[in-house]
């Protein structure tokens, strides 16, 4: 019999990640595995739960030989669940994250299939596969980021109140947008014209703008004056991290939204989006796929990001992805994304609960616990595992566990899974 119960993590660290003890991530390395060093200079971006290639977790489980989660599911390829073997050829489509966002990553988006195909067959140094790359991020503290199209109306009013951003935009495509109201079509172009119009401005030009533009709000907000019709916190925030760079000015174009605990937003194919700042879930389907064109020191591919986005104006309410309770188990909540690749599902165990089951599914699931302490236990199991906060427990499909909560605050848990 497979044992069904094993612990595994992987932390990458990149230097956009929160310092220290500040870091999530880091608080969960530490407290999983309490013998870990956390050094108080170094960050901690990224705590990695899945099979990915660059990332694959290693197993720390005294009774397996060491070895890797993508190496140990080529052996027991079972484990995964039928379905999802079938449909996936064998692999674990998801890879489960905790991300601590110090410094605001790339404006980016993800492509489809076919065009994740189309770029991995001409430039392979830059899209590694042909997979898509949907993602989900649920907030674990207060958390930040861009999202989607402003509505029409938000953009209007920048191109009027900042000077700077309309200049990079133009007369003409400015008029475009402004006449387009009321015609979803016409929009749609008279966006993709605007933003393509900034996206693509000289160097020079942009940056002497942006300096302008940061030179007036900073010299506002000292003698007190509001800067909130230029977005003056944000952009200030963002020229300290990046400055000269065109990104600072996507704050124009894309909501800026901010995530309570719990809340989340899932970025599907073309969307446009950055993660600010905060402490974050993150699920996605396997792939490296990311076009980049701000923000980042990384690989930029303006055009290819111009042309694949969805300009699709919406208000930054309507970004937030809601969870919904199961219905069959009133302790979980299912952030169901409309892809197949994924689903997470959030379990609160209440301080009256002292015994829960964790339900079967026909998937391969990862078990990360946010808060509490239990034992776990599985029929397929060699022996029980204590769980506590920072604990990742992989569990095979079809595999129901017994958990034993020994805390007095309760469980808190999220589990990613493919529920086809």
């Amino acid at each position: 019999m497979v044992p069904s119960l094993f612990l595994l993590s992987e932390v990458p660290n990149y230097a956009w990640g929160k310092v220290g003890l500040d870091s999530e991530v880091a608080q969960l390395v530490v407290g999983g595995d309490p013998l870990a060093v956390i050094e108080a200079g170094k960050p901690y971006a990224e705590l990695w739960m899945g099979a990915h290639p660059k990332g694959d977790a290693q197993i720390k489980d005294n009774r397996i030989a060491q070895t890797t989660l993508g190496q140990w599911i080529a052996h027991f390829p079972a484990c995964l669940g039928s379905k999802v073997k079938d449909t996936f050829h064998g692999q674990l489509p998801f890879l489960f994250k905790v991300l601590s966002v110090n410094t605001a990553l790339s404006i980016q988006a993800h492509p489809n299939r076919d065009l994740a195909a189309r770029l991995h067959a001409q430039f392979p140094e830059h899209y590694p596969d042909n997979n898509h790359k949907p993602e989900m991020a649920i907030a674990l503290t207060r958390f930040q980021g861009l999202c989607g199209f402003r509505p029409v109306d938000e953009i209007l009013g920048f191109l009027k109140a900042v000077p700077e951003f309309h200049a990079l935009v133009g007369n003409e495509a400015a008029e475009e947008l402004r006449c387009s109201v009321g015609d979803p079509v016409r929009t749609s172009q008279a966006l993709k014209k605007c933003f393509t119009r900034m996206m693509n401005c000289e160097k020079k030009v942009f940056v002497d703008q942006l300096n302008m533009l940061v030179k007036r709000v900073t010299e506002e907000g000292a003698v007190g004056k509001d800067t909130s019709s230029s977005n003056g916190d944000l952009l200030l925030c963002l020229h300290s991290q990046y400055p000269g760079d065109i990104g600072c000015f996507s704050i124009y174009f894309l909501n800026h939204l901010v995530l309570d605990p719990g809340q989340a937003m899932f970025l599907g194919a073309n969307e446009p989006h950055a993660y600010l700042y905060g402490d974050c879930i993150e699920c996605m389907a396997c792939s490296d796929n990311t076009v980049r064109a701000g923000l980042t020191p990384k690989y930029i591919d303006v055009n290819t990001l111009c042309d694949m986005l969805s300009y699709s104006p919406a208000p930054a309410a309507s970004k937030l992805f809601p969870c919904v309770q199961d219905a069959s188990d009133p302790c979980v909540s299912l952030y169901d994304p409309p892809v197949p690749d994924f689903t997470v599902m959030r379990i609160q165990v209440p301080a009256s609960v002292k015994q829960y089951t964790l339900a079967p599914v026909d998937s391969a699931s990862i078990l990360l616990v946010i808060e509490g302490d239990a034992t776990a236990a599985s029929a397929a199991a060699h022996s029980d595992v204590t769980l506590r906060r920072g604990t990742v427990l992989f569990v095979s499909a079809n595999e129901s566990v017994s958990l034993l909560i020994t805390s007095q605050t309760g469980l808190t848990m999220f589990r990613a899974c493919c529920l086809l």
